[in-house]
Order: C-alpha cells, then sequence, then structure tokens
C-alpha cells in the first residue's frame, strides 16, 4: 500500500487568515502553545506545554486539527502538578474532560447553589455543566492530565463577529464572566455526578446509548456487541450535559479493523488501548482508491494510547488495529456544522452501506488493497489477520455522493 501523511496534500493552516476569527485572537493572548496538524497526533501528552495564567498553576497547550477548524471545536491539554489545585474555571462554552493520567477531584456549584465534590482517574470522563464555577484538585503525587474538547470556537466567533476583525480581547471577558446559572442543564442536585446505568437500545440496529454525567473508567466499561462497522465489535454511544459532549466507546477484537465510512467533521477519536493505523481519503476518489490510481492520495495516521485522530469533512476513514490487545477508542462530537457534509435522513446514520445510498463500505465492497496491507502490517507484528473470509463484488456501484 502506498500511503502517505495528509501533510503533503493538505495546506497548512493560513493562520493570518485565522487570526480575523476571535477564537484564535483569544487562544493566542492565553500565552501558551498553539500546535497545529492536519488529521492526528500521536501522543497528546507529550505536545510541549507551558504555564497557563488562566489555570493558575496549570500548564497547557492548545491543540488544532483541520476536521476541528472546519467544526468549529477548540482542544487542549492542560496539566496539574503533584498536590496542587487550579484556580476556579467558569465558562460559557461546554467542555468534554478525559482524564489522561493523575487522580483528583472536581469541586462544583452555582452562584445559588450547594458545592459537590467528585473524585477522578485516569480514564474518568466527565462535563462541566455551561456557565458552572469548578475547581480542579491533584490529589496524588504524579501530575494530573486532562484533554479538554470544547464548542468554544463556535461561540466566540458566533459572539464577537467572525470574519469583522473588531472584537477586543476585553469583550472575550463576558465569555468567563457571565452570572446566568442554566438551571435546566444543572441543578446542583447530590447526584449529578453518579456514575448511572441509564442505557437506551433503540433504531434499526439496536445500537445503545447510555445517558450519564460520569464515567470512572472509560477504559474499562461494558460496551455491547455492534458489528454494523467492525466484524465483532462492541460500541455504546454516550451523552452528557445536556447534549455536548455527546460520542462513543467502541472496542475491536485482535487481527479486526473497521469498515470504511464518512460523515462530517468534528469526531474527535482518542485511542484507549492498542495500536493501529487509520486510513483516510477524500470521498471524491470513491471507493476505490488504490484500484482508481489515487494512491498518492491515501492518508495514513498511526494510532495508540493518548492519540488522536479527526477525520476532515467528507473523508473516508477506517480504524484498522495492528496491537496484540483489542482496540478501543472514545470517541466525542455533538453539535451540528450546517455547512458540512451531511447524512441522509435514514436513521442508520453511519451504518448504511454505499450500496443503500448511505456512507459505509461494506468488506466486500470495498479495495482489495485495504486487506491485502493490512495482513501484512499485522504480520510484521506477530499478529494474525482474524477478519471473516470475504468475496469481492465487482458489480457497479451507484454511488450517491
Amino acid at each position: 500500500m502506498q500511503a502517505i501523511r495528509t501533510e503533503t496534500f493538505l495546506a497548512a493552516p493560513d493562520l493570518q487568515a485565522r487570526r480575523r476569527y476571535p477564537y484564535y485572537r483569544w487562544m493566542e493572548s492565553e500565552g501558551i502553545p498553539i500546535h497545529f496538524d492536519v488529521a492526528g497526533i500521536s501522543d497528546i501528552t507529550q505536545i510541549p506545554r507551558e504555564p497557563w495564567a488562566r489555570t493558575g498553576k496549570g500548564l497547557g497547550t492548545f491543540l488544532e486539527l483541520v476536521g476541528t477548524y472546519q467544526a468549529e471545536r477548540g482542544m487542549f491539554v492542560c496539566e496539574i502538578p503533584p498536590g496542587e489545585a487550579l484556580e476556579v474555571q467558569h465558562h460559557l462554552y461546554e467542555q468534554f474532560t478525559l482524564i489522561l493520567q493523575g487522580r483528583g477531584a472536581t469541586e462544583i456549584w452555582q452562584k445559588e447553589g450547594p458545592k459537590r465534590i467528585f473524585e477522578w482517574g485516569k480514564g474518568s470522563l466527565f462535563a462541566p455543566p455551561r456557565n458552572t464555577s469548578y475547581r480542579m484538585f491533584n490529589v496524588g503525587r504524579e501530575p494530573v492530565l486532562y484533554f479538554g474538547v470544547t464548542n468554544a470556537p463556535r461561540l466566540f466567533n458566533g459572539m464577537f463577529g467572525a470574519w469583522t476583525g473588531d472584537a477586543s480581547p476585553s469583550q472575550f471577558d463576558f465569555v468567563f464572566n457571565c452570572d446566568y446559572d442554566f438551571l435546566h442543564l444543572y441543578d446542583g442536585r447530590e447526584e449529578y455526578f453518579n456514575r448511572t446505568e441509564n442505557r437506551v437500545t433503540s433504531g434499526r440496529y439496536n445500537a445503545s446509548v447510555w445517558y450519564t454525567n460520569f464515567i470512572p473508567n472509560v477504559s474499562e466499561e461494558f460496551v455491547e456487541n455492534l458489528e454494523q462497522k467492525v466484524a465483532g465489535g462492541q460500541l455504546t454511544g454516550y451523552r452528557m450535559a445536556g447534549g455536548f459532549p455527546s460520542g462513543h466507546i467502541s472496542e475491536w477484537p485482535v487481527g479486526r479493523y473497521h469498515k470504511a465510512h464518512y460523515h462530517g467533521p468534528g469526531a474527535v477519536l482518542i485511542g484507549l488501548k492498542g495500536n493501529g493505523y487509520v486510513n483516510l481519503w477524500p470521498r471524491a476518489l470513491g471507493i476505490h482508491p488504490w484500484q482508481d490510481g489515487h494512491a498518492d492520495r491515501v492518508a495514513m495516521v498511526g494510532w495508540g494510547a493518548n492519540s488522536i485522530y479527526v477525520p476532515p469533512d467528507g473523508w473516508f476513514h477506517q480504524h484498522m488495529s495492528t496491537g496484540k490487545v483489542p482496540a478501543r477508542h472514545v470517541a466525542v462530537y455533538g453539535g451540528s456544522s450546517p455547512l458540512a457534509t451531511q447524512r441522509g435522513g435514514d436513521e442508520g446514520g453511519v451504518y448504511i452501506p454505499v450500496r443503500e445510498g448511505g456512507v459505509l463500505i461494506n468488506y466486500e465492497d470495498e479495495d482489495p488493497e485495504v486487506r491485502r496491507y493490512f495482513i501484512e502490517a499485522n504480520r510484521r507484528e506477530g499478529i494474525e489477520c482474524d477478519m471473516p473470509p470475504v468475496t469481492y463484488r465487482t458489480d457497479p456501484v451507484a454511488l450517491t455522493f
């Protein structure tokens, strides 16, 4: 397989143009590094961090990929030194929070409500409800590292006039000083951050969605069987904090890989267990990019624990495992991107095959080079491919994109 990194055929970010957006000017004003990449970062814990005044004693770095830029998603990594606490945080944007390392606690409240405290450790996932005040504590002997995904870019750009160039830094203060309590999202009840068992199965494929505001360890939680995207795979969706974040936890066996599919931008996938690579290509290249002579436009991004990858808008992508343990990742998305690639209205979503007008390539319709290279890559790692046998179809596919 001839595959290249996306940097070779996707342009580097035009930073001067992006500075016209209020969110970029705010990021720069925060005084911490901003790391730009295209489709993935192999280990976000290794990106340099610097003191972040807004957090007090914390250190941080902003991250941005093409897909998060397209979807107006913000990303960052923050470090809390051993035995320290961050300054109180309070913001109008919403935030997915995943603990990558360490253990600690969060105290959270609204101006008229009680203070609540919940504890967390590596793998914990939660989301402070919009505009609550909260403070994070490191109660261990090693630094805490956590990964945040936010809808801050859309909030900043919408409130302060994207493309107008007339927002001053002082205007941004409203995002952090608004005193409105969103009581329909958080009413201070004591059990709000308790893990629930509220899982609902519905739809054409009996997909499971878990409604909970706290997941103690996404690496160990039970996930239901769902084979529409990967043979032998499991997948459970989750919903938190009234809508953002939402996402899913997915696991699949050793020697297996996902079916390629596409959707709009902004889905951030974080590696939890295992390792491998992701194939990505623009959907305009069709479902057989190697056979059709487009190998030089297929990207390959490696993934493992603490990696992130974000498919750009309308790009086919498929998650390949070459590790010796079952692969697992957690995805975060939510919200909408009205100008992005949209799926049809069928309730099956990303599970509908391209032969039915959908967005997913079944194994029998994929380019044979996908499996050939997968077998080769696994053997290099001492792993045997365990994919179900396939007979490739040669009859035409009427693509709808």
